[in-house]
């Protein structure tokens, strides 16, 4: 795997050991089974269902109750992850997640130990809904180095935990879930490598997707003006103009450091954040909206658990295909964003617990004329 960008490390293509690469070999999800619709938001909140489908793209959304938390659904991806892989061990794991069960300790060993991995070293990896590019970017290096050779990947997040329900500027765009990949060890020309990968982080901009309570900057304990601020707060139209512009650049700088032109991308991965910016994005890579399958309409934004979702519920219904050349993208927190490519390999069977259909019925398609430039409360 290489690493393009401003720090970027030298490429290794060319030398011995880069014919070392990542390799995709299981897949999985899962759901909660509550479904909250925009219908059910609009009895407490100043919103209709009408308002979010056609700003966010959102019909309905998965919630965890209240006995259902990011481990617990981390540890029924990561399972049927394993399953699909035909595989009862990996050598480590990795959980990207904004919304782990406590501050202290990781959420990550919790879910090896209950997935039946004792002594596997776990941790967690925090970057937003970027969590699940920067974890798989993470394990790739690991097996590059030869310290893993299989690695568990998992994205899992319960959103609803850390969202304000009054809010109508967040509340009607997220929802909960998990999504989990194994990797192995391969060769770069394999079927299912991973490609190289663009990422990178802009901390001037921390402030807008931001949880202002609760780390070391405003302990728990230490009295603020209200609760307010231990939930999401989010500026959308900046998140909006950065995600489109991030994603587009680091989907860009992926594709071209594979090789591959607009023309050789056969399905467009974006992070399920809104149905505008995914629409952007793809208008501004010039990919046709059929090539880009979109679940946001179901499952809403899923954070780190959006990609690996996305793929599980892309692949079930046969809309990733052996030889499909994949282009994945993402945009978080921090903010943080990140792409990177495979080559969708042959009998991989995923396992998609509770899952939903993709977008194919429109309900939550926002129509593409103007998506581009209508920045207009963002997310909001």
């Amino acid at each position: 795997m290489t690493y393009e960008g401003p720090n970027a490390v030298p490429s290794r293509r060319n030398s011995p050991s880069s014919r070392v690469a990542a390799r995709l070999i299981g897949l999985g999800s899962w759901l909660p089974s509550r479904v909250v619709t925009n219908a059910d938001l609009s009895l407490t909140l100043d919103t209709s269902d009408e308002w979010i489908r056609t700003r966010i793209g959102i019909a309905t959304r998965r919630m965890a109750d209240r006995d259902t938390a990011t481990s617990d659904m981390a540890v029924e991806a990561g399972s049927l992850a394993m399953k699909s892989a035909e595989v009862a061990h990996v050598d480590a794991m990795v959980l990207a997640t904004a919304t782990p069960d406590h501050t202290v300790p990781s959420t990550a060993p919790v879910v090896a130990h209950r997935l039946g991995l004792p002594c596997v070293p776990a941790f967690d990896v925090g970057a937003g809904c970027s969590g699940f590019l920067y974890a798989t970017t993470v394990a790739a290096g690991l097996i590059h180095s030869a310290t893993a050779r299989t690695v568990l990947v998992i994205g899992a997040e319960t959103m609803s935990a850390i969202i304000n329900p009054t809010d109508r500027t967040t509340a009607p765009i997220f929802g909960d879930g998990a999504g989990a990949v194994v990797l192995t060890a391969g060769r770069a020309e394999d079927a299912g490598a991973l490609g190289p990968v663009a990422w990178g982080s802009d901390g001037e901009h921390t402030d807008a997707i931001c949880i202002p309570d609760g780390g070391s900057r405003r302990p728990p304990a230490r009295p603020t003006a209200d609760d307010n601020g231990r939930y999401v707060h989010m500026q959308g139209s900046e998140v909006f103009r950065h995600a489109v512009r991030r994603m587009s650049q680091a989907a860009k700088d992926a594709a071209s450091a594979t090789g591959w032109g607009t023309d050789d991308i056969d399905r467009l991965i974006v992070h399920q954040a809104n149905a505008r910016i995914g629409a952007a994005v793809a208008d501004a890579l010039g990919i046709p909206p059929e090539r880009v399958p979109s679940n946001i309409a179901h499952v809403a934004n899923t954070s780190a658990a959006s990609i690996p979702l996305l793929l599980t519920h892309a692949a079930a219904e046969g809309q990733l295909t052996a030889g499909n050349r994949v282009l994945m993208a993402c945009f978080g927190a921090g903010f943080t964003w990140a792409a990177s490519t495979l080559t969708w390999p042959e009998n991989l069977k995923p396992f998609a617990g509770n899952g939903p259909a993709l977008s194919g019925d429109r309900q939550g398609h926002v129509d593409r004329p103007g998506v581009s430039t209508d920045l207009e409360g963002g997310l909001s």
